[in-house]
């Protein structure tokens, strides 16, 4: 099982969480049964398996995000970088534009990403 991949219920499952926390844990059942139609066990396996990959964490009866959709969305990216180019995102970027140009807006956008991370490091 790969730590960042979700299957599409997952994900709808996670947003509903995000949009939400901290959600008390028998707030979430109720959410659920009303959004998915799923039973308390269905819930409560799903939220163990995203509590077991760090995303969410369950203590107390309180449901809370360890991480953020942003982080989470950094993570996914990151593994898929990793896992296709070898962690190189000119070389992401090279096979990306040689299908689909970049528009001038795109390259604006991340010339001022550049500029930002050299006036950090």
């Amino acid at each position: 099982m790969d730590r960042w991949k979700l299957g599409e219920m997952e994900l709808r499952f996670a947003r509903l969480i995000w949009e939400r926390a901290p959600v008390p844990s028998g707030e979430l059942v109720t959410l659920c049964r009303d959004t998915f139609g799923w039973k308390k066990s269905t819930t409560y396996t799903m939220l163990r398996r995203l509590c077991d990959r760090g995303i969410f964490q369950n203590q107390g009866g309180q449901v809370t995000a360890r991480m953020s959709e942003e982080d989470f969305q950094a993570a996914q990216g990151e593994q898929f970088l990793q896992e296709s180019f070898g962690g190189s995102l000119p070389r992401f970027l090279a096979a990306f534009s040689r299908r689909a140009k970049l528009s001038q807006e795109d390259v604006q956008e991340l010339e001022r990403l550049i500029e930002a991370y050299r006036e950090d490091a």
